[in-house]
């Protein structure tokens, strides 16, 4: 099996950490976005859209988008429930995260950290309101439970916390989301997680 991924994407953060809690070995192949090796012709017959991470889970068969990995991986096992009604609600939590945290919680993390907007940027705050709304549903979804789903920890957890734990990267404050910050802890305390997610390489930068 091989992953081919640039490790600062919090998105192969998922994947990488998926792989080791379930004990599966895998090649890891370094692709530098930066330099434009997701953009060859290679890698878009990999991947037409030309984004990490992709598993190669036998010899020429290739996964794209990170949560269709999570969720190929995690078939079949202890991370994802066998109710057909609880699996649904895994993923309902994995499509809210592409839809509500990545974009906005990884846009404005991915801009400040990279000097692509400043912090006093209109676009920026935007996205900021929009990742502390959806903090807000998180927050009043965890009031009353220990995990997204069943009160177990499954996929969808792994999922969320790859970029939520993040936001302070993003210039949001956690300390207001004291259901999600808890939630984050019982998350991160499970075993197998990787520690943090590796800093951008310097051509990421433009300032």
């Amino acid at each position: 099996m091989r992953l081919y991924d640039y490790l600062p994407s919090a998105n192969g953060y998922k994947v990488r950490t998926l792989l080791k809690q379930l004990g599966l070995a895998y090649e890891l192949v370094p692709v530098d976005i930066f330099a434009g090796e997701s953009h060859t012709a290679d890698f878009h017959a990999k991947n037409p859209d030309g984004r990490v991470p992709v598993l190669e889970p036998e010899p020429g068969r290739f996964l794209a988008e990170s949560n269709a990995i999570l969720l190929f991986l995690a078939e079949g096992t202890r991370l994802m429930p066998d109710d057909r009604f609880a699996r649904a609600q895994v993923h309902q939590w994995m499509f809210f995260e592409q839809n509500a945290v990545e974009p906005n919680l990884g846009t404005a993390r991915y801009w400040l950290l990279t000097g692509r907007q400043s912090p006093r940027s209109e676009v920026l705050r935007n996205r900021v309101q929009n990742t502390e709304r959806a903090l807000s549903a998180l927050e009043r979804h965890l009031g009353s439970r220990t995990f997204l789903v069943d009160d177990r920890y499954t996929v969808a957890d792994l999922c969320l916390f790859a970029y939520t734990h993040l936001a302070p990267e993003a210039g949001v404050d956690l300390a207001p989301y004291q259901a999600v910050s808890a939630w984050l802890e019982r998350v991160k305390a499970w075993p197998g997680f990787l520690g943090p997610v590796p800093p951008y390489s310097a051509n990421a930068h433009v300032a």
